[in-house]
């Protein structure tokens, strides 16, 4: 019994459960024939990417977004481990538009992250259609990498693949999107090398190519309440203030009026340990921007 429970598994990314009988593939195949499936139908691009767990930085997840647009300013996208029949559905992402975004709630923007990192670096590519000339592929795909750069996503994952659970487990994990080299380094030793050697490969393409086709595209404004949090540390400390960017880390937070008021407007704090050692920054920009 366990053995089959074991080649069952082994069989289907080690999801746990018998395979799929001859009767279900039927049934399915019929169910696919008769069946409307409009809403999935509407799905028009496929990014692949990695996504960061927004409490534990450390952590990183390959993915695999398949987007429908709903409007001009609101994308909805499946989320799964990779591209192949067998995939499993980590969760979903909304991606809205500046426009949208700064309409949002100052609490609400706290849970959207930016594209922008991704795009410029070459870390989000969109996979090419077999078959098709890679040239034209590429050019369309460095326009499309023009439309997402600015837009904000929110991203929710219930299947953590990454630690080995057989099964949805726990409640939904709040996601995020690296911002630069170092935010890698944190999640993946290698670097941008080590972590995209792998996925460039698979794909047939390189990361260092994309990045060098995109430099003409235009750095994103920043919109009213956006924060940017950079931690470079754990360990936990013996402070009453938590911080919103790691959740489980207690910090104590210093203003820097004198130093680092680049504008008026614009205001950043240092977070630190209680062996005062540097834990990070947070920029806050007022709604003038």
């Amino acid at each position: 019994m366990a053995s089959d429970a074991k080649n069952s598994t082994s069989e289907s990314n080690e999801i746990p459960g018998i395979p799929r009988t001859v009767k279900s593939r039927v049934l399915e195949t019929g169910a696919a024939m008769t069946q409307d499936f409009t809403p999935v139908k509407q799905i028009c691009a496929h990014l692949n990417a990695f996504h960061i767990y927004a409490d534990d930085p450390t952590r990183c997840v390959e993915a695999n977004h398949y987007c429908t647009h709903l409007t001009e300013d609101v994308r909805q996208c499946l989320i799964y481990d990779s591209p192949k029949p067998n995939a499993r559905l980590l969760g979903v992402e909304y991606m809205v538009s500046p426009r949208i975004f700064k309409t949002l709630p100052p609490e609400e923007r706290k849970l959207w992250h930016t594209h922008e990192f991704e795009v410029k670096s070459g870390l989000l590519i969109m996979p090419t259609p077999k078959g098709m000339p890679t040239a034209v592929w590429e050019a369309a795909e460095t326009a499309e990498m023009e439309d997402i750069a600015p837009i904000y996503g929110k991203t929710y994952h219930m299947w953590q693949v990454d630690r080995g659970d057989a099964v949805p487990m726990g409640p939904p994990q709040l996601m995020g999107s690296f911002t630069s080299p170092e935010s890698v380094e944190k999640a993946h030793k290698g670097g941008m090398d080590g972590l995209l050697r792998d996925r460039d490969e698979r794909f047939g393409v390189d990361y260092r190519t994309k990045a060098k086709k995109r430099e003409y595209i235009a750095p994103v404004d920043k919109h009213p309440g956006m924060s940017v949090c950079i931690f470079s540390d754990s360990s936990e400390a013996n402070w009453d203030v938590v911080s919103r960017c790691r959740r489980n880390v207690k910090v104590r937070w210093e203003e820097l009026n004198e130093t680092v008021m680049i504008e008026e407007d614009i205001r950043m704090r240092i977070a630190r340990d209680s062996d005062n050692k540097l834990l990070g920054f947070n920029w806050t920009v007022s709604k003038r921007f």
